[in-house]
């Protein structure tokens, strides 16, 4: 379904008229199957966000290719209503001048759908992610960031995508706000049937929550292993990080 074939990227560094380069991804060949939960797991600047970027269409690759159902995701068509995401940043991640209602109603407005139909759909997603029709009045600041993010999630499946990316989704949460999250997501994958990408550099959480792991480091697959097979990994950076795997 997803497909990321030889991706290459680097920045300028230096000055603005500097010809250096800093390489953040190496030739990052791999594939998300749909229905899968394929965690990206590497630590703070290891380049998994970059990749993220690049999967979202944010940024393009300097050279290769990201592709849905084989087309091209720098086109705004095939990411659209297929591919949505949510962010660490659950703060900045909703309009703070927005009610809970016209933050889901944003893209549901552009599917052209009747407004009672957006009505129903609110409450139902709503209810989904463990919210009830009460919090459609409320703004950001009214919320906890929990129920932020909860809202954003809402907003994300609001679309029936194909795939999510998550990048560190649970990351800025309260520990015990990060399980209700998971157990969440892990819910919402088996109603809708979609696939996840799922950012992390918490080992702990793409443990629960994923189908197969990519270990990442500077910019490079370091491995890729089931999630049946994590104690068997070869790479001592993968078994680095597994020392720190709390079974939840």
């Amino acid at each position: 379904m997803l497909k990321v074939k030889r991706i290459k990227k680097s920045y300028q560094k230096g000055g603005l008229f500097s010809k250096d380069r800093q390489t953040i991804l190496k030739d990052i060949t791999f594939e998300c199957q749909k229905g899968e939960c394929l965690g990206i797991i590497g630590e703070s600047g290891s380049g998994k966000s970059t990749l993220g970027r690049l999967i979202l269409g944010i940024e393009k690759p300097d050279d290769g290719a990201i592709l849905f159902e084989g087309r091209n995701v720098d086109k705004r068509t095939v990411r659209f209503g297929n591919i949505s995401a949510v962010f660490q940043d659950y703060k900045s991640s909703i309009n703070p001048f927005f009610t809970v209602e016209k933050a889901i109603m944003e893209p549901l407005k552009v599917q052209k759908k009747s407004d009672k139909d957006n009505q129903n759909k609110i409450d139902l997603l709503l209810h989904q992610v463990g919210l009830d029709s009460s919090y459609r009045e409320k703004y950001p600041h009214e919320l906890s960031g929990g129920e932020v993010q909860r809202v954003c999630i809402a907003r994300a499946i609001s679309t029936e995508p194909q795939c999510i990316l998550l990048d560190e989704a649970i990351s800025s949460l309260d520990v015990s706000v990060q399980i209700q999250v998971l157990k969440l997501l892990k819910d919402l994958k088996k109603i809708y049937n979609m696939s996840y990408v799922f950012i992390t550099h918490d080992i702990q959480a793409a443990a629960y929550i994923c189908d197969r792991v990519i270990f990442f480091r500077n910019g490079q697959i370091e491995e890729m292993v089931y999630i049946e097979n994590l104690k068997d990994v070869k790479s001592e950076y993968a078994r680095k990080l597994l020392n720190f795997l709390i079974t939840f």
